[in-house]
């Protein structure tokens, strides 16, 4: 399938405005409103020891002098009766900080009468110590304080939100603290109004957790503090209880709304496992301000079993000009969503500062992000370089390289993207409103949701045309730096297929995005299509080119706040360029390619970035189905897709999560091959490094050379990098039986002119231990081991080795030998820069044949100037691709198996393998010795005809190319509806053992159309390419395709 056209998404029907008036949603609201009677939802213990404790602290506020004698009685009888502070506050602190507090209050109470101004009337008291803490201050109802008392405890405007940062946001159940927090009844004197708003945060004393079995639920008060449980009401313990089973059967917040009888107070309750979020308490007090109401107590409670729940007591702000708390409470329960996935936002301000509404905001918020990467920095001058020097010169393209940096860096900042945003808030809204009438989704029986300020904004606001709003921004900013930002707000929204924006409840803000907009000087191939991810600690892309894609999904670790800045910058292009490798490498396999990436931010937990990112691109491949929790989105690209995501730098042990994850969301017929890289015996993954897949295509390419050439192995030397403790090095050594003289690995460099011994060898690698383990009696007299915490060093040639690591970092350019096999080491280790060392004073290369089994050991360049030089060479896309040709039969099998056959064919039974299960790792090495060894003579074939002209990499490059644009073509052709050829074809294509158990008509009912496709035209490609070579004719294509019907067998 190709990408959709990505014009002007048609604007919603006129008529659509009716669907958001207020009573539409009142009444569909209606239908699920939880009631509950006007009674305390909390009861507050009698402090009996109070009259007691009242006539001490009397006693201390007189001894210390600050207030007149005379005074004290009424000053401390009226802290103590008249301004509504409970007993909870009196029970909990000494008499010493009462005491304290008393004389504060009196202080305030001077210096307010010196104004002349009761309202001058000011307290601001606090104590904050590590078991937890009390804040009390004068707070005006409905306003969020951005200065002077109670500013720091949870506003929005500053950095750290006091109460979020110091005692919420790091709540684990080892060490969690509860809230408490009311608006005191009473005035703070007679002749002033104000009201005390009062925090109590106190350290929890939880139960240790254990989990209930599998058919029973969690019992609240087996996971609930002390005094939780004596406090809250039987009402609040049911609402709680119910509100933790849905947390634990859910992956995203879980809020519901309770109308309380005879009152307009609505009570909000928010439940969500710890962690989950930040900075949130002080958003949703900034939330329900927005719209005029105030809070008259609320409370955040902390269970054992990792979960917090909020509850907000909700009322409406007398005399404000708002829309009533019966239509809003739904704006602030839908939004509380969006501030789940986005509390830290620097464009949802107090309304005091000129903030945005909360759905206006995390726009604004998404497309700075989109600025970020997408603004085109390069432009034509750097263009015109291009067209001017040469990239094939190294020297060249580290100087274009250098200056796509720094155009990078310097021409579009966070920072001054972000100033446009604030500066253009009335355009922001209009983009906003333009986003919204595509992608809000319509009114129906299963949605009860609006854009914000959706009746009376996009009432009042006249959405404008696509060129409108263009020629609006255009008019109104003079600034060509500033209108760029802007337009590139409209490119966004232009390109949006589906996003999760207005989706009930999400754990991050995911958008499925057309990649038309992306510059081909830039980009030179067009991805097929992107996912756009961002959560509260994290970024993410994800990008596939072709429709039917797999790849891994990378997380991308920072060690500091200059290395994040630059993997910021950098995010999207090094997706982009591993997504397009990778496209290389898938080159006869159904899977085009693709990968994912994510950014965490610095602290970030990284799992936990991982899953709200798989999270919220599942809520854009799954239809909602679930009214309130989630519903059906807006497509715009109209199809259904599947993604195929497999393991990358540390993401390796989350793949089991991933595709159980996906099962727990719905997704019945994809969740067994939506992840590769699964655990074998729990869920029937094939493990690549157990069964030497990776090395199995390597092995072919070596066998291959010495059988062109007519060596024996057991008198070839080797040189190899990646030690027995890895995957590809242990394979490696128990796969061959050659002349190894050096093995260098994490762990120090291992060397023998004579050979290594190769039992000792055998040994590590059955142990999976690093050659440091090495048994140095089985060295020859010239045989040495040097660690990489080895310092001076002397070698048996005398060499003194100084520093063991640095000898370590260099040893893969020292060391000669008839084959270099890399199966580990870092990312360009040999480089332009160092190549020349591969390379003796007399011109002679130190290794004859090189087989690069590690990803990018050597750079293009170096590879070209290594088979210059006569190395035969076969670069890594070629000879490592067994691993990706293992993932996609990985795949096969979860598509083709159900449920049922899947558990019983392909996960474990009492720790051992089905027959099934072997057969098919058993097809699957087949299977890529035979496509390695295809390719291999491909190549070889190719080199030899053009007599060496051209190099076996830039034949390799070509061989990848040509592959994925004939499988691009047949895909497009009518080819496969061929019912004869698709036949003889897909039974060649599907290993023979599923093809036994299931079926060839059963498979094809059950395979989706697009992979099937893919699985067919990938399979002609290949085996037609690999028999005729790159330059084969229509005419041998004729020939080549009478057979696939028939018993052709390549």
């Amino acid at each position: 399938m190709s990408t959709p056209v990505s014009g002007n998404p048609p604007h919603l029907d006129p008529n659509i405005l009716a669907a958001l008036r207020p009573s539409s949603a009142r009444n569909l609201s209606d239908a699920s409103l939880n009631r509950v009677k006007n009674l305390p939802g909390y009861t507050t213990p009698v402090f009996k020891g109070k009259d007691e404790q009242r006539a001490l602290v009397e006693q201390d506020v007189a001894s210390k002098g600050f207030i007149p004698r005379e005074l004290v009685a009424n000053e401390v009888n009226w802290f103590y009766t008249n301004l509504g502070i409970d007993d909870t506050y009196f029970q909990n602190e000494s008499r010493a900080v009462i005491s304290d507090h008393i004389i504060a209050l009196f202080g305030a109470k001077i210096l307010a009468y010196t104004k002349h101004d009761p309202s001058k009337l000011v307290i601001d008291l606090e104590k904050v110590d590590e078991n937890g803490a009390t804040f009390i201050h004068t707070s005006p109802p409905g306003l969020t304080v951005i200065e002077g008392p109670g500013s720091t405890c949870e506003a929005r405007h500053i950095e750290v939100p006091l109460i979020d940062e110091q005692f919420l946001d790091h709540s684990t159940p080892e060490n969690a603290f509860r809230l408490e927090t009311f608006r005191s009844a009473g005035s703070i004197s007679a002749t002033a109004s104000q009201q005390l708003r009062c925090y109590f945060v106190t350290k929890c004393k939880l139960p240790t957790y254990t989990p209930p079995a599998d058919s029973q639920k969690t019992d609240i008060r087996t996971v609930s503090d002390a005094v939780f449980l004596e406090k809250a009401t039987q009402n609040t313990l049911d609402i709680y209880q119910n509100i933790m089973w849905n947390v634990e059967t859910r992956y995203g917040p879980v809020i519901e709304v309770f109308e309380v009888e005879g009152s307009r107070e609505r009570r909000l309750v928010i439940g969500y496992k710890m962690g989950g979020t930040s900075k949130f308490f002080s958003a949703l007090s900034n939330l329900y301000h927005f719209y005029s109401l105030y809070s008259a107590r609320k409370y955040v409670e902390q269970f054992s079993n990792g979960i917090t729940i909020i509850s907000l007591y909700l009322n409406p702000l007398p005399g404000a000009n708002a829309p009533p708390i019966e239509h809003s409470i739904f704006q602030v329960m839908k939004e509380a969503s969006l501030l789940f996935c986005l509390p830290d936002n620097p464009f949802f301000l107090p309304k005091a500062l000129g903030g945005h509404a909360v759905q206006e905001a995390t726009y604004a918020y998404c497309g700075w992000i989109f600025a970020q990467h997408f603004c085109n920095r390069l432009g034509t001058a750097y263009l015109h370089l291009k067209n001017v020097l040469n990239e094939s010169d190294p020297v060249h393209a580290e100087v274009l390289n250098d200056i796509k940096r720094r155009f990078r860096e310097e021409t579009f900042t966070r920072e001054s993207i972000a100033q446009v945003i604030h500066a253009y808030p009335e355009l922001i809204r209009l983009l906003y409103v333009n986003f919204a009438m595509s992608h809000y989704p319509g009114a129906d029986d299963a949605s009860q949701l609006m854009p914000t300020l959706s009746y009376q904004r996009l009432q009042t606001t006249q959405p404008l045309t696509d060129e409108e709003l263009y020629d609006k921004l255009r008019r109104t900013v003079h600034n060509k730096h500033e209108l760029q930002v802007l337009e590139s707000f409209l490119i966004f929204n232009k390109h949006v297929f589906k996003t999760n924006f207005y989706q009930p409840t999400k754990v991050a803000v995911s958008f499925r995005l057309a990649p038309d907009f992306l510059p081909e000087i830039e980009y030179p191939k067009k991805p097929f299509g992107m996912f756009f991810v961002i959560g509260n600690d994290f970024r993410g892309f994800h990008i596939r080119f072709r429709d039917v894609a797999r790849g891994g999904i990378r997380l991308v670790m920072s060690r500091n706040k200059e290395n994040y800045s630059i993997n910021q910058r950098m995010l999207f292009d090094e997706n982009y360029n591993l997504a397009a490798t990778q496209n290389l490498k898938n080159k006869d396999i159904p899977e085009g390619g693709a990968k994912g990436t994510i950014l965490p931010s610095l602290g970030a937990n990284p799992r936990r970035c991982f899953e709200k990112y798989v999270d919220a691109m599942i809520d854009l491949l799954i239809p909602g189905q679930t009214p309130g929790i989630k519903e059906r989105l807006v497509d715009l690209y109209g199809k259904p897709e599947i993604l195929f995501l497999g393991p990358d730098e540390g993401t390796a042990d989350m793949m089991d999560w991933a595709a159980l994850h996906a099962r727990e969301r719905g997704a019945e017929a994809w969740w067994k091959s939506f992840t590769t890289g699964k655990s074998a015996a729990k869920l029937g993954g094939i493990p690549h490094d157990t069964y030497g897949m990776t090395s199995r295509s390597i092995r072919q390419y070596v066998l291959g050379i010495y059988k062109q050439l007519g060596l024996q192995e057991k008198n070839v030397t080797k040189v190899q990098t990646g030690g027995p403790d890895g995957d590809l090095g242990s394979n490696e050594i128990l796969l061959s039986s050659d002349k190894t003289v050096a093995i260098i690995d994490g762990s120090g460099v291992l060397a023998d002119p004579t050979g290594l011994d190769r039992q000792e060898l055998v040994r590590l690698a059955h142990l999976r231990v690093p050659v440091s383990h090495f048994d140095l009696s089985k060295l020859s007299k010239d045989g040495y081991l040097v660690r990489v915490e080895d310092q001076d060093v002397k070698l048996p040639s005398g060499e003194l080795v100084i520093d063991g690591t640095d000898f370590r970092n260099g040893a893969h350019l020292r060391f000669k030998a008839d084959i270099f096999v890399p199966c580990g080491g870092r990312p360009e280790a040999v480089n332009v820069s160092n190549v020349a060392a591969l390379v003796d004073s007399e011109g002679k290369p130190h290794f004859k044949y090189i087989v690069e089994g590690a990803n990018l050991f050597l750079t293009q360049q170096a590879r070209l100037h290594l088979e210059k030089r006569k190395v035969v060479l076969f670069k890594d896309s070629s000879a490592n691709k067994g691993g990706v040709t293992s993932s996609s039969l990985e795949v096969l099998a979860g598509l083709a198996l159900s449920t049922d056959e899947y558990i019983n064919l392909m996960i474990f039974k009492d720790g051992q393998p089905s027959e099934f299960y072997q057969s098919y790792v058993r097809d699957v090495q087949d299977k890529i010795a035979e496509n390695a060894a295809a390719e291999f003579h491909c190549i070889w074939r190719e080199h030899a005809r053009l007599n060496g002209a051209k190099a076996r990499t830039t034949i390799s490059d070509e061989l990848s190319s040509t592959l994925n644009n004939l499988q691009a073509e047949l895909e497009a052709s009518d080819l496969f509806d061929d019912e004869p050829s698709k036949r003889g074809v897909m039974a060649r294509a599907i290993p023979e053992t599923l093809v036994k158990e299931i079926g060839l008509e059963a498979l094809l009912q059950r395979l989706p159309v697009p992979y099937q496709k893919a699985l067919f035209s990938s399979y002609v490609a290949s085996r037609f390419i690999y028999r005729y070579g790159v330059n084969a004719s229509s005419v041998d294509f004729f020939h080549f395709a009478r057979d696939l019907a028939g018993g052709y067998k390549h």
